[in-house]
């Protein structure tokens, strides 16, 4: 049967904002490049050997999530590039809402283009949300361990959501998941016990020879409970916000659009050799 996606297509703006997955676009139009990253001329130095790719959360994009934290590692000498992964026809701007593992795919191919763009072996990876939790079945499933030296996730849902106990909701409306599945994958991909999450944590959290850190904040109500964002494993960093600022008060959005605290500590993991302690007064 051929879905009919004008009426629910045109709650997906109010679902944003209701859910708190993304921030609202900065324009109608489709994504542009902006403040120096996707800049497929540039060559990585040898202080920053590695390009960076960004991957946007949940009915975010390319440019929305990243107007934070892409100048601020522009401005710090790397080469950032950013994808737009989980479209769906008809929907412009919010992605990242069709089937994980196909998104998984797009990164694949994606990061492909970076490395022979930049003529470098690896890159780094940064995602936000869903894009560091799809960013890990790249690794596991599609060649991606070979290609990726660090992996940041900023308030990952690495184990589920249940956002904050929503999700549990849907049993007690027959249909309710069945249809969610068909029209958005990419959330229902995202809960609890989801057959995507269940294989990407079978047998371990992480692959060889990649470097994992995780940052998540205590105030998340997206990606709930906020450990769900931790990982184990021999080569995991797991941070907490307000660990290093107590007076942090970012939520799942600020997190990875305008966290001072989170940038300073990504730039960190990307660059271990020449970190800085974190603190509350970093910029």
């Amino acid at each position: 049967m051929k879905l009919r996606w004008s009426r629910p297509l045109t709650l997906l703006p109010a679902l944003a904002l209701t859910l708190g997955f993304a921030t609202a676009p900065a324009s109608a139009d489709a994504p542009t490049v902006r403040s120096g990253w996707n800049n497929f001329s540039c060559k990585p130095s040898a202080a920053h050997p590695r390009p960076v790719v960004l991957a946007h959360g949940t009915l975010g994009n390319s440019v929305d999530n990243w107007l934070g934290l892409a100048p601020y590692l522009v401005a710090r000498g790397y080469c950032v590039f950013s994808l737009d992964y989980g479209q769906l026809p008809g929907v412009p701007l919010f992605h990242g809402l069709g089937p994980v593992e196909a998104s998984a795919g797009q990164l694949a191919t994606y990061v492909d283009r970076v490395l022979a763009a930049t003529g470098t072996q690896k890159v780094d990876i940064v995602g936000h949300s869903q894009g560091a939790m799809m960013a890990r079945v790249y690794l596991k499933f599609h060649g991606g361990a070979d290609k990726v030296n660090t992996l940041v996730g900023l308030a990952p849902d690495n184990h589920g959501t249940d956002l904050d106990g929503l999700t549990r909701l849907l049993d007690h409306f027959p249909g309710a998941k069945q249809y969610l599945s068909k029209l958005t994958p990419g959330l229902t991909d995202q809960i609890v016990g989801s057959d995507v999450l269940n294989r990407l944590n079978e047998g371990g959290d992480t692959v060889p020879g990649v470097h994992y850190t995780v940052i998540a904040t205590k105030y998340d109500e997206v990606a709930t409970p906020y450990r769900t964002a931790y990982l184990d494993g021999p080569d995991v960093h797991n941070i907490l916000l307000q660990d290093l600022c107590a007076v942090d008060l970012s939520e799942h959005v600020a997190i990875g659009l305008a966290d001072p605290v989170a940038f300073h500590e990504t730039a960190n993991a990307l660059d271990p050799a020449h970190a800085t302690p974190t603190t509350c007064l970093n910029t």
